[in-house]
């Protein structure tokens, strides 16, 4: 188990190495943008209401990171997913919480010129802030509706 100093330690390399990124970004013109979630299928990591940073990555997207891309079947609409697989120009996306996630298992896989951004941050509710970390092993399955974010732009 975790001490709270350890715990504390964590959350503060977390966030340095968020700030990190955030700060080459601006440096590199990378715009940031920030977003609102809504939605239940990127829970337990994602929340309605939470807000992050998205970083327009010139990095090549990776399994594991999360990503914001435009709906493939309404490109008016932005939708949160982590990235399963990547395959040359596409990506293959599923959300965490699979029973209530419309994803690439509905719509197939999305186009990279869909990708919006790479969610790096989460800001806000603080009890929850830091580094959004890609992980891997991302093996999700399931039905359901889609978290769809709200953009705002910095």
């Amino acid at each position: 188990m975790a001490t709270p100093q350890g715990r504390t330690v964590s959350l503060i390399r977390g966030v340095l190495r968020s700030l990190r990124s955030a700060f080459r970004a601006v440096l590199g013109g990378v715009p940031l943008h920030r977003v609102e979630v809504t939605g239940d299928s990127m829970e337990p990591t994602l929340r309605a209401g939470d807000r992050l940073v998205v970083v327009r990555s010139v990095e090549a997207v990776r399994p594991g990171q999360i990503v914001v891309v435009r709906d493939p079947r309404d490109q008016r609409r932005h939708m949160i997913k982590r990235v399963v697989r990547v395959l040359h120009d596409r990506i293959e996306v599923r959300g965490d919480n699979a029973d209530s996630s419309t994803d690439s298992r509905h719509f197939g896989f999305v186009d990279l010129s869909l990708v919006e951004g790479v969610a790096r941050y989460r800001y806000f509710p603080a009890s929850r802030a830091g580094s959004l970390d890609a992980r891997s092993g991302s093996s999700v399955e399931g039905d359901g509706s889609e978290s769809i974010i709200s953009q705002r732009t910095q």
